[in-house]
């Protein structure tokens, strides 16, 4: 049974399929991939060694820092809750002392 397009029909009866092409939405899902620049692991661990104008720089731009291990990340956590990395701090405590002018 059909109805005319100017005859209303009655709430909650069914609708008459339209007489037009029929077109479907399709939702098209994807992963968001986003580059990773620093690797997961320790640094969620440990308290890391690098210098504080990196640190700063970081704040700034939200780019990665380098510890002296070698780890890279991005800083975000107060680095007085984590014991220090053992990498960084046997590499820290094999640096030698600036001499005289030297930084």
């Amino acid at each position: 049974m059909s109805t005319p397009l100017d005859e209303p029909t009655a709430p909650g009866a069914p609708q008459p399929a339209p007489d037009g092409p029929r077109t479907t939405t399709s939702v098209l899902e994807r992963e968001e991939v986003e580059e990773q620049t620093w690797e997961p692991g320790d640094h969620e661990r440990f308290a890391h060694y690098v210098r504080k104008e990196k640190i700063l720089e970081s704040a700034l731009s939200g780019e990665a820092v380098t510890a002296l291990c070698g780890k890279k990340w991005i800083p975000n956590r107060d680095p007085e809750k984590f014991p220090i990395c053992p990498t960084c701090k046997e590499i820290y405590e094999g640096l030698r002392a600036p001499q005289d002018g030297e930084d």
